[in-house]
């Protein structure tokens, strides 16, 4: 089938450049001699999962129990839930997914912490525990002063194993010498507390795309969890970690309606998500076609665009694909993505791990 028969609008993926990406990173962690632990939240696919892993991942990461039911399905040698994990039916959940694989946990409180240690007892499983310490963000974790007690505490309660130390650097959107040099000397400073005090960690996990390939900079770092550059989007470019050429996911749509000067295409907030651009810039994706148009507006099912300054004009029934702002989350609105090579769609995967949210 060629691309432009399919119906839409309709997630389609570039496999050629998805798999540069794929092979950038891996080659990019195994260069600086980094762990590999991908965060499946991007495309919440295990088939694209088990590409990873093939391509030497160490494991997976997920953020929600019910993604780590779905990813334990690509068999990963080590799976994180890089969130805290509270309440008892995600606890039960979480211990039927440790008796399938290798299972890590990240919290900031003993409050998340006991009641983890207490259903582990009760199911007679282990599980490890990755301590979440805030480096910036202001979202999640202990600060780094804390981080220590937090660890020592968790390491004598029975059925958990302390594995290590997790953070995310997300208030670094467009990474600077000093910013990566900031975090550095966080990072190192914390990871010698540890080892002073008789408890070295043995991963020490972090990163984000956007920071990515100033992974190496970090001291002390050994595991990064990147997730959107298997796909990349606008805010990707925007930071600085890719260009457009590196951007393999776009949502092929229909121009349904026109007037002088602007049209509507069939996608709109169900489709992209509403999600802005993290530098502040309006827009909802960039236009293929026509990258002077401005998609400006969005209702669920109406995308608006401003062709006053576009390349070119369109007429109803042409096709038009856009790259989206933030793609985890545009992912997550589609049942399927197709991936294409040379205008044909090659393949299609279901979406395994969409609306897993508990």
């Amino acid at each position: 089938m060629l691309v432009q028969e399919l119906d839409t609008p309709s997630l389609i993926v570039d496999l050629d450049v998805m798999e540069a990406n794929l092979r950038r990173v891996a080659d990019y962690a195994k260069q600086h001699s980094l762990r590999l632990r991908p965060h499946t939240k991007t495309h919440k696919s295990i088939g694209l999962a088990r590409r990873q892993i093939a391509l030497g991942a160490a494991g997976l990461t997920v953020a929600k129990v019910t993604e780590a039911e779905v990813m334990a399905a690509a068999n990963p040698a080590d799976l994180l839930v890089a969130y805290p994990v509270f309440g008892a039916p995600k606890l039960r959940r979480l211990t039927e997914v440790a008796r399938r694989t290798k299972v890590a946990v990240a919290l900031d409180s003993l409050a998340s912490a006991t009641p983890l240690s207490e259903a582990a007892v009760i199911a007679s499983v282990d599980i490890g525990v990755m301590v979440e310490v805030d480096v910036g963000l202001g979202r999640v974790g202990v600060q780094p002063a804390e981080a220590l007690a937090l660890a020592q505490t968790i390491a004598a309660l029975p059925n958990l194993h302390f594995r290590g130390l997790t953070f995310y650097p997300g208030h670094i959107k467009q990474p600077t010498e000093a910013l990566v040099k900031a975090l550095s000397d966080t990072v190192e400073k914390l990871v010698q507390d540890f080892h002073d005090a008789g408890l070295p960690p043995e991963i020490v996990s972090g990163g984000s795309t956007p920071a990515l390939f100033h992974s190496h900079k970090v001291k002390g770092l050994t595991e990064i969890r990147p997730g959107t550059y298997i796909f990349n989007d606008l805010n990707t470019v925007h930071s600085g970690a890719c260009t457009l050429e590196d951007c393999a996911a776009s949502i092929l749509t229909t121009v349904v309606s026109t007037r002088p000067g602007h049209m509507i295409i069939d996608g709109g907030s169900k489709t992209f998500s509403s999600d802005r651009l993290t530098t502040g810039a309006a827009g909802h994706g960039r236009l293929l076609e026509a990258p002077g148009a401005f998609f400006h507006k969005m209702n669920e099912e109406h995308g608006f665009v401003d062709l006053s300054k576009a390349e070119r004009s369109f007429e109803v029934g042409e096709k038009v694909r856009v790259i989206p702002n933030h793609v985890c989350v545009a992912v997550n609105l589609h049942e399927q993505v197709y991936g294409v090579r040379g205008g044909r769609v090659e393949e299609a995967w279901k979406v395994d791990a969409r609306g897993k949210l508990q």
